[in-house]
């Protein structure tokens, strides 16, 4: 899970009437659980207005669809009325499922009377889930949502449909839907209507919530997530190529959850070859995962060992090899019949090959990549500046040895003011070992 920023609530600036600081007392009761539960997730910038708080708890709904609504984005939704009082317990109401009804005694201030998130691809949207619990206590009510609501007929009828026919009274959007079916029109139904809408509160964390889908969109490839584990001196082997274990059993339980809410993973031939991994999600207690990713090596030569565990679990959990223009003949059927894909790129370079790669993974819907290594893959991806996102373990231990491998190979920068960055910075304790994680600025 990511981190948008610090959660922080402030009265507003104007003196609040008696109904806001009953509702301000509400929200933080609310908010406060999920706070705790979901992450910290929040406006930068609060104002005179109670929209911004609503918004903030839609946001923290739309994360309980990471890893399961992908290509979709993440959304979550609110709906009050400032005419009851909410009833229901933090505990109690976030366990009311969709369709359910929402029993509420009217006490004169506000109250949530409905809330959802897209909980799954293919079912319904976060708008939909909230105004089934409304029922028809959404007459006249303020819907929040963390995106534009849909206007086209996909996998699920248009929202705009639903909230229009719901006779809601005003609609806030924390951004537009860049999606070509969408892209405006959505809001421009609802105004038509006669709905008052407004766009833009908490915009910039809701953009920051669903960056994946956005760079899908934008960029035309997948959303790239850096991961590797390395020793206080930046070694991720040992000169023999010696690597487990690295990190810790705990920060190796991260990963597999990490892996869990993602498209693919990706690694490199030097990789598969020297440590063999499986690259499955492997989950204490039975735990089923959320999805399985497809496992890519990326095997220009088609060096992949027949005898490996990716090759010997091709027919279980799927994998992707990629070859380049120069596998020898052959390769390409007689992995096939061993129940793998191949994918051949007809690239000169390596660095043109993955630019292809990405754009044919994005054509494929994948939302969310995790590049777990090696070193010269790393580097590669850090030389085109396709890393967007860093999960880095950092273990207390030193190895040493100018041969050793680093965990960033490639070209590099040759001025360290033109070292990469990281915002949103996250500094965690896992077990012994210490996770630094963020977003990359170039």
């Amino acid at each position: 899970m990511f981190i948008i920023d610090a959660f922080r609530l402030t009265r507003p600036r104007d003196a609040p009437s008696a109904r806001q600081a009953v509702l301000e007392r509400q929200l933080l009761r609310y908010c406060g659980g999920y706070r705790q539960k979901l992450g910290k997730v929040g406006c930068e910038k609060m104002s005179s207005n109670l929209d911004q708080i609503y918004m903030e708890r839609a946001l923290r709904l739309a994360l309980r669809g990471q890893g399961l609504v992908e290509p979709n984005p993440m959304v979550g939704c609110v709906i009050i009325r400032e005419d009851y009082d909410n009833t229901l317990g933090l505990e109690e109401s976030s366990q009311i499922k969709p369709n359910a009804d929402a029993s509420v005694e009217e006490e004169g201030d506000a109250l949530i009377v409905g809330e959802g998130w897209h909980q799954r691809y293919g079912e319904a949207h976060a708008e939909i889930n909230a105004l089934n619990m409304a029922g028809d206590l959404a007459k006249g009510a303020t819907l929040y949502a963390t995106l534009e609501p849909c206007s086209h007929q996909g996998k699920t009828p248009p929202c705009v449909d639903a909230i229009i026919a719901a006779d809601v009274k005003r609609v806030v959007v924390a951004m537009l839907d860049p999606f070509p079916e969408v892209n405006g029109s959505g809001v421009e139904k609802l105004k038509a209507a006669g709905i008052e809408v407004e766009v833009g509160v908490c915009g910039d964390e809701a953009r920051e919530l669903n960056l994946p889908y956005l760079t899908r969109l934008e960029k035309k490839r997948p959303w790239i997530i850096g991961k590797w584990a390395m020793t206080l001196d930046g070694k991720i082997a040992t000169r023999i190529g010696s690597s487990y274990w690295i990190s810790s059993e705990e920060a190796r339980l991260r990963v597999h959850e990490w892996r869990e809410t993602v498209d693919a993973i990706l690694i490199g031939s030097r990789t598969a070859m020297e440590d063999d991994p499986k690259l499955t999600v492997r989950l204490p207690e039975g735990r089923a995962p959320k999805r399985i990713p497809t496992r890519i090596v990326v095997d220009s030569g088609g060096t992949l060992s027949v005898f490996s565990e990716l090759a010997l679990t091709a027919r279980e959990v799927p994998l992707l090899l990629v070859f380049g223009p120069n596998t020898p003949k052959g390769k390409k059927e007689f992995w096939e019949s061993k129940g793998a894909e191949v994918l051949v790129i007809d690239a000169p370079t390596h660095e043109q090959r993955l630019l292809l790669l990405l754009e044919n993974l994005a054509e494929r819907g994948m939302t969310n990549i995790l590049v777990e290594g090696g070193g010269e893959l790393l580097g590669h991806f850090f030389d085109l500046e396709l890393i967007d996102e860093t999960r880095v373990f950092v273990s207390p231990k030193v190895i040493g040895g100018s041969e050793a491998v680093v965990a960033v190979g490639g070209v590099g920068r040759e001025l360290m003011r033109k070292a990469a960055t990281l915002r949103n910075k996250k500094i965690e304790i896992v077990g012994p070992d210490v996770l630094i994680s963020g977003r990359v600025n170039y």
